[in-house]
Formats: C-alpha cells, structure tokens, sequence
C-alpha cells in the first residue's frame, strides 16, 4: 500500500473537514463552482506574518480566526456576503500538529458564525516566520458593492464600533501596557468585521472601507477617493472603557488610538438624510455607530481637532509595511 505524503495527510486531516461545495473534497487541484444567479463576485486577499500582523506564541485559533476575520472585514467594507475563500499556510517543518489541529478549530468556528466555507489553498515549509495568506470570495447584487469613491461635501464620517483597541492591544499582549481582564489584547487578537452591517449599507452609505491600517490614514484613502478633505474631532471618536483608561492614565495614547491598526472596524461616509437610516441598520445588528467629523471642500487631507478644540498633530497617519 503506497503511504500518502505528510502533507495530504495533514490536510486530509485537519483542512478537508472545513471544505464545502466546489472545494472538490480538497482532492483536486482547484475548486470548481459557480456563483449563486444574479450576484456578482467581490475578491480579496490578506497576508500575515508572525512578528508582524501577530505574536508568534499567540493561540493557533485565534490566529486563523484574526487571519479569516481580517478578510471578511473588506468583505463588510464592500457591502458583501461571504461565500468561500483559499487559504496558503506557510509554517516551519517541525510544527506540531496540535498547532494545525488548533488552527483548523478556529476557522471551524469562524466558519459556523459567518457562514463561508474552504475552497482549497496551498500548505508549504519555511525556514523563516509563518506566514499565512487567505483569498476570500463574498458576492453583491449587481453594482451594489461600497467602493472607497463616492463620498461629497458634508457627508458625515461614521465609525463603528470603538477605535484603539487593537493598537492599545498589541501594547497590553507584550506586556507595554496594563490590561487586567484581557480585554484588549482579546481585541488585537480576534477583531469583529461588521460582515452583518455591511449588507445593509446599499443606499446609505456614499463611500466605505474598514479601518486596518489606523483611523486617521484609511480615512485619507476615502479623501482621496472623493477628492476631498476630512475633518474629525478627537472627542467624539468612540473609545471602549478600556481604552479610556488607558488615555486617561497616558494622554498620549490618545494618538496611538487614531492612527494604530487593526481595528477591523467599518469607516463610512454618510449624508446627514441618510444618517438615521444607518442608525437603524446599526441597531438592527447590534453594532455601535458614530459620527465622528465631515467630509468638506479642499486637497485629500485630514484635519484633527484634539480633545481641547485645537489642532492635533500625529508623529505618523498609521501603518505601513514598506516606511
């Protein structure tokens, strides 16, 4: 009897059992599938490194659910309903396979809450950090899908959710900052894409994207997209209590909270007579939703008003890979 090679082993074991229609079993070179009648395919990809985009000793759970959750928040960013996705898992070769095992029962889980499924993917070694990659696949009606263009003069710019916390996490989960009941470093682990919200936000919203790079810097993409200004005030931006302790206790967080990442929250741009629409799309969901600043007239920038009423300038806009 021919033995099967370790690596199908181990996706027959720990990955077959997370596929679904088209996946062809995982047996197959690629998935086979067509998309549900009268939807169009929305796309899109994300990477993460250890060290990088999360801690190498982090639960093997949490990290494939903050890698598919992190794909499902540009899904809500466009409006889309989540259908499938590709996964490439690129690990040492002497991980272990309760690792595997723990990783596969994240996306499990994710799965179940968010209705998507494996399509297929890739697993190879490597001699350097872990790195992980997910394609994800949602579908929209027929050009209903949010793009980062659209937003005009006196649109209100709405978060939702509280901004921070990732960034304050990944502070409080290497030990830089108190967090006594794990809130936030559960936080910069396992985000909360707005997949729910996002289906809703057809004919409200004028332009959308959801922040993973820091509120201040996704906010210039979504001027950009207008060619417009933005003004936010620092005050009105929503922090959870955690956060607002930690600000209290070190005002110059404050900062940190405006341009860090991984919040995977949704950042829109609204009319004022679609404002109680959102409101109520909100509430329907469960998702906290607030009006932050407004889109004006001028170059693509982003004005700050600080706390007192003054301007408030930030040492960096967010992140980047490649500064």
């Amino acid at each position: 009897m021919t033995s099967i090679p370790a690596e199908f082993s181990l996706i027959y074991q720990h990955f077959r059992p997370l596929a679904g229609h088209g996946a062809l079993d995982l047996g197959d070179d690629a998935a086979v599938f067509a998309p549900p009648p009268g939807r169009e395919l929305v796309v899109a990809a994300d990477a993460m490194v250890a060290g990088v985009h999360f801690l190498p000793d982090d639960p093997a759970d949490l990290i494939a659910r903050k890698l598919l959750r992190s794909n499902l928040s540009d899904l809500a960013a466009m409006g889309a309903t989540p259908l499938g996705y590709l996964l490439t898992v690129s690990v040492r070769h002497d991980t272990p396979d309760a690792w595997f095992a723990g990783f596969a029962a994240g996306l499990a889980a994710d799965q179940a809450e968010f209705g998507l499924t494996l399509l297929g993917g890739d697993t190879t070694s490597t001699p350097g950090p872990a790195s992980l990659s997910l394609t994800i696949l949602g579908t929209v009606a027929p050009g209903s899908a949010l793009r980062r263009t659209g937003a005009r003069p006196g649109d209100g710019v709405w978060v939702t959710g509280t901004i921070g916390d990732g960034a304050l996490g990944l502070l409080a989960a290497t030990g830089r900052l108190s967090d006594p009941d794990g809130f936030l470093a559960r936080r910069y682990r396992l985000p909360e894409p707005r997949v729910a919200l996002g289906q809703r936000l057809a004919g409200i919203a004028a332009a959308a994207m959801d922040v993973s790079d820091g509120l201040v810097q996704d906010l210039g993409h979504l001027c950009r997209g207008g060619g417009l200004a933005a003004e936010i005030e620092a005050a009105r931006v929503p922090l959870s209590a955690a956060a607002r302790a930690a600000v209290a206790a070190e005002p110059a967080l404050l900062a940190r909270c405006l341009s860090g990442g991984d919040d995977y929250e949704l950042l829109l741009a609204v009319p004022d007579a679609r404002a109680e629409a959102l409101c109520v799309a909100a509430a329907s969901c469960g998702v906290q939703v607030t009006r932050i600043g407004a889109f004006t007239t001028g170059a693509p920038t982003v004005s700050v008003r600080g706390p007192d009423g003054a301007p408030m300038a930030l040492a960096a806009g967010g992140w980047s890979h490649f500064a």
